[in-house]
């Protein structure tokens, strides 16, 4: 036997047998899971014992949705998390470029303002940024992702200042006189990006690996993450890049690759290269097709079936028509790619849902697991027909400490109620997955579960939880972020539970989550990271 962990408070995650005092690991895989005296009766002269003192382990946390390669770029850009003012961005990204001796004529490229909380309560202007540089480039994506501000040097570069053209699934804002005023929503900001010097196949392998080191420190094991969007040149690289790192045995987080492909030519070529959901070894596999159908809640991009409180102008924005969601979701449908809708408006929903019904009618087959990504804005008839098609619902319970400020603001208060509903999701017996969406918020898993269970933010606001009657159980919440994220990339028979036959992927906690005041779960470490048998983590 290679390693036995004992006398420890151990949560399996296995309904069978939930709760376990050791387990025993061989060859990457657990072989025994059970009390001290049953386990420990598996040793031998040269196994590892590693004595718990009564600390709990837990299957490895598996981020169910993130951006591995974007949250690795955002650490070489100018983080603009936490600004409460335009003035405060301004400065932060002058210090960035002072700090980084940026040469003029150079991109400069931060990530991370919200609006929301600035005193100003506006978007940023191109003037605004102009006043941090006239010399430099700029463009600073909000932490959503779903817009971002340029100065007037970028878009000049990008050829879109004197002739802003119309862009299908995406919108660049102007003022009265027709001149762009710097922000940019969702397709249009392709026209800045694509201009933008793109990342080499080595920088990427670089970047996975410094991104994999970090989740490591919070115990995750898996993350299902959507990179393509990072890379602007071509998809291969990427996936050559994974591929590379595979074969040179250097992934230490299992990967699986969320394939954002917009255009029925690249899911084409996908598909003529022979990838299907599930290729691939134990530590990167292709995963689904991904399609972003709406934008978000905070940038009031996410598509409603009615107007905005706070704009009755707007009902968001669709990326697609109803009938190319149902093209592109058919040919992934067809061709063996499970396939994920990112949808935050509940109007964005019900075109996935949508189609999800029209290729099972029309092509039959047995468990496709479609999923939603993000499912936020719901309504009781969406989330019955979660259930009815089986949909997985991959949510990010940390949502909830960014968007409990604003969501009241964007939408009223009546259909507030139905945002975020993740109890009664599970109470429908719909499939539930966690995850993250960093850079969007932290990848931290004890984040996630603090929010599903509190619904409450960071700072512990409100003090009964917001819509308290939507918290769940630690259990429940810890379920989400193993078996549950297992089960959304078809893997809950390799992962996602510490049961004999699995993946020897664990981790160690300071704290006992069950326990201890749910609000204290926040500030519980990760003490020991295993994956494949081995201790890749330890505080």
């Amino acid at each position: 036997m290679d390693m036995v962990l004992y006398n420890g408070n151990i949560f399996t995650a296995d309904k069978g047998k939930k709760r376990a005092e050791a387990v025993a690991i061989k060859d990457g895989k657990i072989t025994a899971v059970g009390t001290d005296e049953e386990v420990l009766g598996y040793k031998d002269s040269n196994t590892k014992l590693i004595n718990l003192e009564g600390k709990t382990a837990v299957p490895g946390f598996n981020d169910s949705h993130m951006h591995l390669l974007s949250y690795a770029v955002s650490l070489e850009k100018a983080d603009l998390n936490g600004t409460k003012s335009i003035d405060e961005m301004k400065e932060r990204v002058k210090n960035y470029i002072k700090r980084n001796n940026i040469p003029e004529g150079r991109w400069v490229l931060g990530r991370g303002w919200n609006h929301s909380f600035f005193k100003e309560k506006r978007l940023p202007s191109r003037q605004d940024l102009d006043e941090i540089s006239q010399n430099h480039p700029i463009v600073l994506t909000r932490t959503c992702g779903h817009l971002c501000a340029a100065n007037t040097r970028a878009l000049k570069e990008a050829g879109i200042f004197d002739n802003p053209p119309e862009i299908e699934g995406g919108g660049i804002d102007v003022d009265r006189n027709g001149v762009p005023t710097g922000i940019l929503k969702e397709k249009a900001q392709d026209l800045v990006y694509r201009i933008i010097p793109s990342l080499n196949k080595r920088e990427i392998k670089g970047l996975i690996l410094k991104a994999a080191e970090n989740c490591l420190k919070e115990g995750i094991t898996s993350v299902q993450t959507d990179d393509f969007e990072a890379v602007k040149s071509d998809f291969k690289d990427v996936l050559d890049a994974y591929f590379e790192l595979d074969r040179e045995k250097r992934l230490k987080v299992r990967i699986n690759e969320q394939c954002l492909l917009p255009e029925m030519e690249k899911i084409q070529a996908f598909i003529n290269m022979g990838y299907k959901t599930g290729y691939g070894s134990e530590f990167f596999k292709i995963g689904p097709l991904k399609l972003l159908s709406d934008g978000s809640l905070g940038g009031r991009t996410a598509a409603l079936r009615m107007p905005y409180a706070d704009d009755e102008t707007t009902t968001g924005i669709l990326i697609f028509s109803q009938d190319e969601l149902d093209r592109l979701v058919e040919m992934g449908h067809l061709n063996g790619l499970q396939v994920a809708v990112h949808a935050i408006g509940d109007r964005a929903m019900d075109m996935a849902l949508e189609s999800f019904e029209k290729a099972l009618s029309k092509y039959p087959k047995e468990d496709p697991r479609f999923r939603i990504i993000h499912a936020q804005i719901t309504t009781r008839d969406i989330i019955e027909k979660f259930k009815k098609l089986d949909v997985i619902a991959d949510i990010q319970p940390i949502f909830v400490s960014t968007d409990l400020a604003v969501v009241e603001e964007r939408i009223g208060k009546e259909r507030a109620k139905w945002t975020y509903n993740w109890k009664t999701f599970i109470d429908y017996g719909v499939h539930v997955a966690g995850g993250s969406d960093c850079p969007v918020e932290p990848f931290n898993p004890l984040y996630g579960i603090y929010a599903a269970v509190t619904r409450k933010n960071l700072d512990g606001y409100p003090e009964n939880g917001w819509l308290p009657e939507q918290k769940l159980k630690v259990e429940e919440a810890l379920y989400i972020f193993t078996m549950g994220s297992a089960y959304a990339s078809f893997e809950e028979n390799i992962k996602g539970s510490i049961t004999p036959g699995k993946l020897a992927d664990i981790a160690v906690l300071s704290d006992n989550i069950f326990e201890i005041e749910p609000e204290g779960i926040k500030d519980v470490n990760v003490e020991k990271t295993i994956v494949d048998g081995e201790i890749v983590y330890e505080k």
